[in-house]
């Protein structure tokens, strides 16, 4: 792990200087110094802050990486050395846990390690961010290749936004209703109970179901709890096996409303993924393979290696899409269309944009059909507690009036 050093230092014209550095040791700090032409004269190491975040920095997001690489292509562009890019981003990036990687990988490339075997010793950075990396320094055009990269990474996180966007709402109704209905059969609906327990007699059927459950949910509320969050980490866990994962991922796009959603947005990442690649000189079955990696679909995945597997054997790549059947015909005729006339990635890219464009109205028609799907629900839920509950006043009206 990298330790922060404060020091003091002289110029040769005789001025005065100092700053911080974060090094392995202070030997490498020295070096790093002697390269300016610096003299020490003080050095010490800086305390470190009381940081409690639960891991919660330590996590570099598309956003994040966007922003990187947006920047990083611009100062490349404009003709600055690739150290000096990796030591201004360093010092400018907010995130302490982004800081110290940046700076390692700055130090890496110093010792004469390639700026893509750097960023691969770094999960943050995934297997696309290096090969292309690796094919813009092979190449002679990382500037280009990066901002390639910051516009993918840019679409990517506008693309995940929208789906998240989409799965909020929902949730977020589904919450409130769950709450308020437990909340009613905590405490409201056993003060009607008490009520009707000292009127005698035989209670309307509505009344004794939702009775029933009020009573079982204040005698078992710990087991409920239980099952809950045993279901929940039951669910997380079988989701982290293979088989599981492919179950799920299955189960999603088949669903009615959300389905939709979800297979436009794992079809806009492919194209998305396997054009920018394509389009940056990495070869197709590799580009196949960091595609199927990224696609977070286990069933995308499974299609896109069959894909690859069915290239190696001498194939196109549009019979293999149209077999898996998850690919809508569209796609995979202009898939043909670009592998006939040798435009792939334009070909790809088209795509990706028609699907970016079809998540956006899919998420419309999605917020605009599960919201009155969700107030219905939230009324008959409700409101059918509070018309059994009721139920016994009117049989009481009824029966007062009529004597």
């Amino acid at each position: 792990m990298a330790t922060t050093f404060v020091w003091k230092g002289r110029t040769p014209a005789g001025e005065n200087v100092s700053g911080e550095y974060e090094a392995a040791d202070k030997g490498q700090l020295m070096s790093y110094l002697r390269k300016k032409k610096i003299i020490l004269t003080q050095v010490r190491q800086k305390p470190k802050d009381l940081n409690i975040n639960f891991g919660m920095n330590k996590k570099v997001g598309v956003k994040d990486l966007g922003i990187f690489t947006r920047q990083f292509s611009t100062m490349i562009n404009a003709g600055l050395p690739l150290v000096q890019c990796l030591d201004i981003l360093s010092s400018q990036l907010e995130k302490e846990y982004f800081k110290e990687i940046v700076t390692e990988v700055m130090q890496d490339v110093e010792s004469g390690a390639t700026l893509a075997e750097a960023l691969g010793k770094h999960h943050c950075f995934s297997e696309l961010f290096v090969n292309m990396v690796d094919a813009g320094e092979s190449g002679g055009i990382l500037d280009i290749i990066l901002n390639r990269l910051a516009v993918f990474l840019e679409k990517q996180d506008a693309l995940r936004r929208k789906i998240k966007g989409a799965l909020t709402y929902p949730t977020i109704v589904m919450v409130v209703a769950g709450g308020a209905t437990i909340f009613m059969l905590m405490f409201v609906i056993p003060t009607f109970a008490r009520m009707f327990t000292d009127f005698g007699g035989t209670l309307p059927l509505p009344t004794r179901i939702v009775m029933g459950l009020s009573d079982f949910l204040r005698a078992n509320w710990y087991l409920v709890l239980g099952v809950m969050v045993g279901g929940f980490f039951g669910i997380k866990k079988y989701n982290g096996t293979e088989e599981g994962k492919l179950r799920i991922d299955s189960f999603l796009l088949k669903l009615p409303i959300l389905g939709p959603v979800i297979r436009k947005g794992a079809v806009a990442m492919f194209t998305r993924t396997l054009g920018t690649l394509t389009a940056s000189g990495v070869p197709i079955i590799d580009g196949l393979e960091i595609t199927a990696k990224t696609s977070g679909n286990k069933v995308i995945e499974k299609a896109i290696f069959k894909t690859r597997e069915s290239i190696s054997q001498g194939n196109t790549i549009a019979d293999p899409l149209k077999e898996s059947g998850v690919f809508p015909p569209m796609v995979v005729q202009m898939v043909a269309v670009g592998e006939q006339t040798g435009a792939l990635d334009e070909m790809l890219e088209k795509i990706a944009d028609f699907y970016d464009d079809e998540v956006d109205s899919a998420v419309d028609a999605l917020t605009s059909a599960i919201e009155p799907i969700m107030i219905v629900v939230m009324g008959l839920v409700v409101g059918g507690m509070l018309i059994a509950m009721y139920l016994p006043m009117f049989k009481l009206v009824t029966v007062v009036s009529g004597s």
